[in-house]
């Protein structure tokens, strides 16, 4: 077993923690977080068994796992790859882009320890008292410019996955980010934007809300997702965001014509062409 370190204990931190110590791929983790609440409920509630400053968290740890939201990883991952110059320590993240995140990093001289990771899960929920056991098992977690890891910092990560009963696949990438665009990323402006047309709506029709079941709970559930989260995620891959939205907003336009010309049989047809996902899901 080895020493871990979280650095930022929320959702996605505190339930890698959980899981990766008591399925005891770890002996200690060590938790870092600039918020002094999370830092002290993640200690209370035994996510990490103690929490220090970034410096000495990364002076005991064999394995550096950085949670933070994307801007701040950008920020900290040169420090940290500085401070674990000379030493055989891995670090990775979790960070849902990853073309910024490599480019800022790839001449720094201790490249090779990092792996560039993202495990595909999560809730709508933030923060230490959101982590949860078993949030990874049977999710994906993508890999990307693996051939620029270490061998052994890349058996260690793929490891870590293989604890947390995630499946490892490689992309690179510019291939990664437009696929979590796709996949992730639009999926939580939809539901920004359909929040924010009912809460415009129900000023009006107060009954809205009161009428809203599980398709609408199930459809909006993202839109309380944090901004601290996905404002730098949307700046960060904002190419790719738009590219996504554009064609979003074509489809949504065609259903738009079809209703306003009560063209049934063209409505029919795009909801069989929609059925077909079925086939991925």
């Amino acid at each position: 077993m080895i020493n871990v370190c979280i650095v930022g204990i929320g959702l996605i931190g505190g339930s890698m923690a959980l899981d990766l110590k008591k399925r005891e791929f770890a002996q200690k983790v060590v938790g870092v977080d600039i918020n002094p609440q999370h830092a002290n409920i993640a200690k209370l509630s035994r996510l990490v068994d103690e929490t220090t400053d970034l410096k000495e968290a990364v002076s005991q740890s064999d394995l550096i796992i950085i949670a933070t939201p994307i801007d701040v990883t950008k920020r900290l991952l040169p420090e940290i790859l500085t401070l674990c110059e000379g030493t055989e320590k891995v670090i990775t993240d979790v960070g849902s882009t990853k073309a910024g995140i490599l480019q800022k990093i790839q001449s720094h001289p201790n490249r090779a320890q990092y792996v560039a990771s993202h495990p595909m899960a999560g809730t709508e929920f933030s923060g230490p008292m959101a982590a949860m056991s078993r949030l990874f098992d049977y999710k994906t977690a993508i890999i990307c410019d693996e051939e620029h890891s270490a061998p052994q910092a890349l058996t260690l990560v793929k490891q870590m996955y293989k604890t947390l009963h995630m499946k490892v696949i490689f992309m690179q990438p510019h291939e990664h980010d437009v696929s979590a665009a796709y996949v992730s990323h639009i999926s939580h402006i939809s539901a920004f934007a359909l929040s924010l047309a009912v809460l415009e709506k129900e000023k009006d029709e107060k009954r809205i809300l009161d009428l809203a079941s599980g398709g609408f709970a199930s459809t909006v559930r993202l839109a309380k997702s944090s901004a601290e989260m996905w404002v730098p995620v949307f700046e960060q891959n904002s190419d790719y965001v738009l590219e996504v939205l554009n064609t979003y907003i074509e489809k949504l336009q065609c259903f738009r014509e079809a209703i306003d010309k009560k063209d049934h049989q063209q409505l029919a047809t795009l909801i069989h062409e929609s059925n077909k996902i079925q086939k991925i899901l």
